[in-house]
C-alpha cells in the first residue's frame, strides 16, 4: 500500500487546487448574476450559482482532505509496525 502514497499526495493537491478553482469560478460568476452582468438571467441565480459551487468547494476539499488523512494512517500504520519489528529485534539478541 505504502507504494500508492505518492499517487495519494498528488492527486489529494489536484483535487485541492481543483475546489479552489471551482471556488474562484463560482463566486465570480455568482457575483456577476448578482450585480445583472448576466443577460437573460434574474439575479437570483447567483445565490443558486453561489451555493452550488460553495457546496462542490467543500466536497472536493473534503476528499482531498479524506485522501491526506489516509496517507497519515498508512505512514501511522508503517511507523508501528517497524517499531514492533524493532523491538522484537532487540528481544531477540
Amino acid at each position: 500500500m505504502r507504494e500508492h502514497l505518492g499517487f495519494l499526495r498528488t492527486s489529494s493537491a489536484a483535487v485541492k487546487i481543483a475546489a479552489w478553482i471551482f471556488l474562484c469560478l463560482g463566486i465570480t460568476g455568482g457575483a456577476s448574476l448578482l450585480l445583472g452582468l448576466g443577460s437573460g438571467n434574474p439575479r437570483w441565480m447567483g445565490l443558486i450559482v453561489l451555493a452550488i459551487y460553495a457546496f462542490l468547494f467543500f466536497f472536493l476539499y473534503l476528499i482531498a482532505k479524506i485522501a491526506d488523512l489516509l496517507t497519515r494512517i498508512i505512514n501511522e500504520i508503517h511507523e508501528i509496525k517497524n517499531n514492533k519489528m524493532n523491538k522484537e529485534d532487540k528481544c531477540a539478541s
